[in-house]
């Protein structure tokens, strides 16, 4: 990066810090640090629900995963409003009413102490891992821009959350999220101009839209049905969209306190649903402007020169290898058919301007065909990085922003978008270390200390549990580098193996009034964790057992519980009657 990038890179992040700190002054205790003495407004609830999802990772990773899927991966999110509605019916008027600090507070009420300590434990697992993830994504870019091994920039990102975090608790997560979302929006926009200005001069944003869906990046809408039937392994489509979201939204939402977190801190239920509710229709038209920004970028690359693997680092490795010589091989033939994809992408927008349907035909068949050819050796590489000899990391979803950001924008603009990334993460990671931070403070460390501690004693703990749950964080960030998937995807489908589960009890607790043993419900959820566990496991064997995609995995997870708790429940009942 050039020293203007650098500039407005660092005047950035210290502004939004100095501003988070200065707003982040509350009373030292649990109600201040977690709760920001419920003083939020729904405006800032919903920035700070927006800023916990929007990590690094939506931005860095999204439009990567639209570059090389298309856009289907927006049906992800179509769940989200149904579920926002259920959760200001059933679920906030339950939290508010109890003036918990966490959601698994009210489970102890409910059934009993083990149940909490369960469910509580399984978020902490599946947030604390997903976070780890997170952290890596913003590791990724000071590993590119600074040519650091990327175990240091995990430490170094690391240790300034860390910081970040432990000093402004829940109020100075909010009030940066505000800001952060600000730049977020502003940069993104002024990147989806940039590419479209970047352009050829007879070529417009129509243009390119136009381009993108010929070769299938438009896929806005995928049924997931084939000639066999509907395709199960399918992982985005209309109906694993809005079932399978609609549950992990409800979860996610509901009962994972990363975001219950975020609007206990209200000072009203309304103010609450109110936030809530702005952000599940909110976030659906967000995320298809993120993935559009990466359906851009695909068409931008058709009319100049892409690189055959966006992972700069991973084709140094490979220069250095015996693979050397067939790389270059591979480059010469790459950047051949790319200038090939130039001239018909050209010829392509002239048919279509000029409305020549034989013609339209003919170029997108050609233009199809020659990205096919590309794809191939790009696959080709990616077998070389994986191969044993380089033993790298083979998937370059999450660099392809990136790598364009850096070589293409002017200068300036880049150390904003670099900024824009850092600070989603920041915004999001802050919000998950803390939640996790309150749920082994309330959940754990409260319930099972016999020692009787002050506020200001519990306000210090919590910041020693912020510092253990960051460190672990940077552990799990350790251990990222070789995942496989896109960053995006990796963190959904982690959460899926939790997240049906944790919301299977709250929904026996809200909905089944007459499962009063305690017993069955924390069996059921045991026993449909490892059905969920399981159903996992064997769709990933080799060959796969059976097929299926990661959203199924949340209603497995739900409707387990639910019917485990049943089936338990009646068999103790009986139990209980046949000893009298």
């Amino acid at each position: 990066m050039s020293q203007p990038d650098w500039i407005v890179l660092v005047v950035t992040l210290l502004a939004i810090i100095a501003y988070g700190l200065y707003k982040s002054r509350t009373s030292h205790n649990l109600d201040g640090y977690f709760l920001s003495n419920h003083s939020m407004s729904w405006t800032l609830v919903l920035l700070s629900i927006m800023g916990t999802q929007a990590s690094a990772i939506t931005f860095l990773s999204a439009p990567g995963q639209a570059y090389t899927d298309g856009m289907r991966f927006v049906q992800y999110y179509f769940g989200i409003p149904l579920a926002t509605v259920v959760i200001c019916i059933f679920f906030v008027p339950i939290f508010s009413k109890l003036k918990v600090y966490t959601a698994y507070e009210y489970l102890e009420t409910r059934f009993d102490g083990k149940t909490r300590t369960l469910t509580s434990f399984l978020f902490l697992l599946q947030r604390g891992l997903s976070t780890g993830i997170s952290v890596f994504a913003p590791s990724i870019i000071l590993s590119s821009l600074l040519g650091w091994n990327i175990y240091w920039t995990n430490l170094f990102m690391g240790g300034l959350l860390i910081i970040y975090t432990i000093t402004g608790g829940a109020k100075a997560v909010a009030y940066t999220q505000k800001l952060q979302l600000i730049i977020v929006f502003t940069g993104m926009f002024l990147a989806a101009y940039m590419v479209v200005k970047m352009l050829p001069e007879h070529i417009g944003f129509t243009d390119a839209l136009r381009v993108g869906g010929k070769l299938g990046k438009l896929n806005v809408i995928t049924t997931g049905i084939t000639k066999k039937g509907f395709d199960w392994s399918d992982q985005y489509n209309l109906l694993s969209g809005i079932i399978g979201g609609f549950f992990l939204a409800l979860s996610y939402f509901g009962a994972d306190q990363s975001q219950v977190g975020r609007y206990l801190t209200a000072r009203s239920m309304k103010e609450s649903r109110m936030g809530l509710l702005m952000n599940g229709f909110v976030k659906v038209p967000m995320q298809f402007l993120i993935l559009l920004v990466g359906v851009l970028v695909f068409t931008f690359y058709l009319f100049n020169k892409a690189p055959v693997f966006f992972n700069d680092v991973q084709i140094k490795k490979l220069e250095q290898s015996v693979y050397k010589d067939s790389l270059l091989l591979v480059q010469q033939r790459y950047d051949k058919i790319a200038v090939q994809k130039q001239q018909v992408v050209a010829q392509l927008v002239h048919a279509m301007d000029e409305k020549e349907n034989a013609a339209i035909d003919q170029e997108t068949h050609q233009l199809r065909s020659l990205q096919l050819q590309s794809d191939t050796l790009r696959n080709k590489v990616k077998t070389w990085i994986k191969s044993k000899v380089i033993k790298g990391d083979d998937n370059d979803t999450n660099y392809i922003f990136l790598r364009f950001v850096v070589d293409y924008l002017p200068e300036g603009l880049v150390g904003l978008l670099i900024a824009i990334i850092f600070l989603a993460s920041w915004g999001s990671i802050a919000a998950a270390i803390n939640s996790l931070a309150s749920c082994s403070m309330v959940d754990f460390h409260k319930r099972f200390t016999k020692k009787k501690e002050s506020g200001e004693d519990e306000y210090k703990l919590s910041k020693w549990y912020t510092l253990a749950w960051g460190i672990f964080c940077i552990v799990v960030a350790m251990f990222t580098y070789n995942i496989g998937n896109s960053l995006i995807e990796a963190v959904n489908v982690l959460g899926s193996l939790f997240y049906g589960v944790i919301l299977g009890v709250f929904l026996v607790a809200f909905f089944f009034k007459n499962i009063i043993n305690s017993n069955a419900v924390f069996w059921g959820a045991v026993l449909a964790e490892l059905l969920v566990l399981t159903v996992f496991i064997l769709t990933k064997t080799n060959p796969p057992v059976f097929k299926m995609g990661f959203l199924w995995l949340n209603p497995i997870g739900a409707i387990g519980v639910i019917l485990f708790t049943l089936l338990l429940n009646k068999l103790l009942v009986q139990k209980n009657e046949a000893s009298q």
